[in-house]
């Protein structure tokens, strides 16, 4: 049976250039762009939403989220009851640091306890 997928040499390197390109593009053409004009205000005020946003969506789906794709919150109490002690540490203390340290914390303690 012949191989469907061989590739030689100078296909290998094309992907190596074409994935860099891929990557390097979003991470350089912003800052040649605003590097040159003033950012917008508004876009300023946007992106101080960005970090919250994908913060929260990576959190709800593990704590309600089961891993066959059912929502799911009585397997998930004692993640619940931690991301809302997370949430009011972070709230009060507005310390990253804290919350991640005390978030583990209480994740790990509560799963041994309940």
């Amino acid at each position: 049976m012949a191989a469907v997928n061989h590739w030689d040499t100078t296909q290998h390197l094309l992907l190596v250039i074409l994935g860099f390109f891929v990557a390097f593009a979003p991470r350089y053409l912003p800052i040649k762009i605003f590097t040159q004009r003033k950012i917008p205000e508004w876009f300023n005020e946007w992106m101080k939403f960005i970090p919250v946003s994908l913060f929260t969506a990576l959190v709800v789906k593990d704590v309600l989220v089961s891993p066959t794709y059912q929502f799911d919150v009585v397997h998930h109490i004692p993640e619940l009851i931690a991301s809302v002690i997370v949430g009011l540490i972070a709230y009060f203390t507005r310390s990253m640091a804290l919350s991640v340290v005390v978030g583990l914390a209480s994740v790990f303690i509560l799963a041994v306890v309940l």
